[in-house]
């Protein structure tokens, strides 16, 4: 394993990697069910059991690529929010557009990934991306999966009192966070949140090699003379996939040429590029990926090809696009450095079709602190972004703050290089001190001002 994942060139053991491993399956297992609330049988129509055979292997082998050809420790799995689009086509399209021919949507969109992976067009965006928004991602992030962490752990409600300005976004309101951490003796669910989150925080501040890993456990073993971890599901097999009911292969490309489905294809590729783009450099950064810039570009030109793959295969399994996933920084917070990590979890992914009714057993209150604690490392970069220059700190700052504000990566991305480049570019025009500004940031401009004016911000 050694030779294989090079572990004493990362500074890292075996034990180390599979432990970060199990803490990043442990983290986002919740895909494993919740992906079938948007795709399956009460959501865009295919059936639960295709659903959760396609999750599975979905992401157990887009993620074994991404550690056995890539080395590096990120976990792949049908993304969030591209789900819920995937339901919202399917359903608002009055019937028109059928869940294969949104599979269609998702595979062209995987193709035309490729290409722009192969013609090195995405890699370029670590070099004309500046240091201080890429630093700004990473931070944005953090807050972003924190955000997660918390509306997973009920200690946060998503929409605010009726009436106000946010109303439709995940905003915090001070009565209701009093209101739930003031009735959580009541509220079994929160009380397991807060007590997981403090066991966790306690083993970080004594650096306890696995904190997250153990405090999810223990949390885990806590919750069930609480009530809160339901042990019903192991005695269910319903959740073992059957395999003459699956959505492997049916999907119509065809039908995907059709009319009205080009925009279709346009707002997946948009989306899945940034919200992509920001999870590998914000995860890699952590990671230490990025310390030698040109063997991190190398590795992450090759993480993109792996990931861009990955969105066609989702597609011919039967699930949306297949991403990589900020809860990857949880399994790099745990020491994770290598490829091994990837494959632990594309093991336990492939795994979770024998035993599926387990991955009911950890609650959402035991791993969602988890998220929120990832959140705290991630933060830590923030201190590296140029706040006394301006030109650099107010799209910093945009793109930190509008990521768990609008709740989307893409879009803390997007205004953070739509503002850096016309500011730089006027600061250029009237300043004798000129700013680097690389031309693809012009391109990327056009190219974000032109999606939300004609695709809107959905």
């Amino acid at each position: 394993m050694d030779r294989l994942f090079k572990l004493r060139e990362h500074g890292t053991t075996a034990r180390t990697e599979i432990i970060a491993g199990l803490t990043t399956f442990m983290t986002m297992a919740y895909i494993l069910f919740v992906n079938t609330l948007f795709l399956g049988e009460g959501g865009a129509g295919i059936p639960n059991q295709a659903v959760f055979f396609a999750t599975a292997v979905g992401a157990g082998i887009v993620t074994l690529a991404m550690g056995f050809i890539v080395n590096v420790p990120i976990a792949l799995a049908p993304g969030m929010g591209l789900n819920a689009y995937f339901m919202s086509v399917v359903l608002g399209s009055g019937g028109e557009i059928t869940w294969e021919i949104a599979l269609g949507a998702v595979f062209l969109s995987g193709i035309i990934f490729i290409i722009l992976t192969v013609t090195k067009v995405r890699q370029m965006l670590l070099t004309a991306v500046p240091n201080n928004l890429r630093v700004a991602i990473t931070v944005g992030i953090g807050l972003f999966i924190t955000i997660i962490g918390v509306k997973l752990s009920n200690l946060m409600m998503v929409s605010v009192n009726p009436g106000t300005d946010v109303d439709k976004n995940p905003v915090l309101n001070t009565n209701q966070f009093n209101l739930i951490l003031g009735d959580f003796l009541h509220n079994k669910d929160t009380l397991l949140t807060l007590v997981s989150l403090l066991i966790i925080a306690v083993l970080m501040v004594l650096k306890v090699r696995g904190s997250l890993l153990i405090g999810i456990v223990a949390a885990t073993l806590i919750g069930i003379p609480m009530g809160v971890t339901n042990l019903d599901g192991l005695t269910e097999t319903s959740w073992i996939p059957s395999f003459d009911n699956l959505a492997v292969g049916k999907l119509d490309i065809a039908g995907a040429f059709g009319v009205g489905i080009i925009e279709i294809v346009l707002v997946f590729t948009f989306v899945e590029l940034f919200d992509t783009f920001g999870t590998l450099v914000g995860t890699a950064s952590r990671a230490g990926i990025l310390k030698n810039k040109a063997k991190g570009e190398k590795t992450i030109g090759k993480a993109m090809l792996v990931d861009a793959a990955g969105v066609s295969t989702g597609a011919l399994l039967g699930t949306s696009t297949i991403t990589a996933y900020v809860e990857s920084a949880s399994g790099v917070a745990e020491g994770g450095r290598t490829g091994l990590t990837s494959v632990t979890t594309g093991v336990l992914f492939l795994l979770a079709l024998l035993i599926a009714p387990l991955a009911l057993v950890v609650p959402s209150a035991a791993t969602a602190p988890a998220l929120i604690i990832v959140g705290v490392l991630m933060m830590s970069s923030i201190k590296e972004i140029e706040w006394d220059d301006f030109l650099q700190a107010f799209p910093a700052f945009l793109t930190i703050v509008l990521m768990p504000f609008t709740y989307s990566i893409a879009n803390g991305i997007s205004i953070g290089i739509v503002s850096y480049t016309i500011l730089t570019a006027i600061s250029n025009a009237f300043s004798s001190k000129k700013v680097p500004l690389h031309w693809l940031m012009w391109v990327l401009t056009v190219l974000i001002i032109g999606r939300y004016a004609f695709l809107g911000s959905g």
